[in-house]
């Protein structure tokens, strides 16, 4: 299941990666692989991540785990902006022609 995340960060993008490197077992525990997550080339703090959860149940593990929402926050995550858009299953990735 793909999911597009979209949220605010106060502090750019190098504490938030450093806290997604730090939480892998997280990403384990709730079937995560993170695709891509970047922020727009002009603004630091505008942050994109593209997730594929294994399962739906993983999923909301990943909205209601509040220890890791919790870990977001402190790396500058501005979690009330967070959008959670499911993508469709027809898409298309890594793909070079």
């Amino acid at each position: 299941m793909l999911i597009r995340l979209t949220q605010d960060l106060k502090n750019g993008f190098a504490p938030w990666k450093e806290m997604l490197h730090a939480n892998g077992d997280k990403l384990k525990e709730h079937g995560m692989t993170c695709i891509f997550a970047g922020t727009e080339k002009d603004n630091d703090n505008k942050l994109t991540v593209i997730i594929n959860f294994a399962t739906q149940e993983g999923m909301m593990a990943f909205k209601n785990d509040v220890e890791l929402t919790k870990r977001r926050i402190e790396a500058g995550a501005m979690v009330e902006t967070t959008v959670m858009t499911p993508m469709t299953a027809e898409a298309v990735t890594n793909f070079s022609g």
